[in-house]
Formats: C-alpha cells, sequence, structure tokens
C-alpha cells in the first residue's frame, strides 16, 4: 500500500505546465503571487522559461496600454 506522501512525490517533482508558468507570471507581475508557487517554481521551473515568458508578457502588457492610450486619445481629442 501507498502512502499519500508517495502519491503526490511525482506530481510534486514535475516542471510546472505553460499555464502554471504564465499564471506565476502574471501574479507576480501584479505582486499578488502565492509563497507555495513561488517555491514550486524556484524549485522546479527553469530560469530561461520564465524569463522568456516574463518579458513576452511585458511586452504584450505594454503594448496594450499603449493601444488603449491611443484609442482614450482618438476619442477624446476633435
Amino acid at each position: 500500500m501507498q502512502q499519500p506522501s508517495e502519491d503526490k512525490a511525482p506530481t510534486e517533482s514535475r516542471p510546472p505546465t505553460l499555464w502554471q508558468m504564465l499564471h506565476s507570471i502574471m501574479a507576480a507581475a501584479f505582486g499578488v503571487q502565492s509563497g507555495k508557487n513561488r517555491e514550486r517554481d524556484f524549485t522546479h521551473g527553469k530560469p530561461a522559461h520564465f524569463l522568456v515568458l516574463g518579458l513576452i508578457f511585458t511586452v504584450a502588457f505594454a503594448a496594450l496600454l499603449f493601444g488603449v492610450v491611443q484609442l482614450v486619445l482618438y476619442f477624446a481629442l476633435p
């Protein structure tokens, strides 16, 4: 019979999925990252993956802000 800790071990040793990494990047960008997720990322995640996704998120967020400002200025100015 397996112990409960043995059932969880393979799941905890796997690297984070793409969705989990995106969630971590968005949470960290807004300063609401949980300690459990941060520990998982530092333990099992690869820094290069987080750097690339972080840069993509930053560029996309900046482009979104730029687009919103341009849209507001377009409708606000006669």
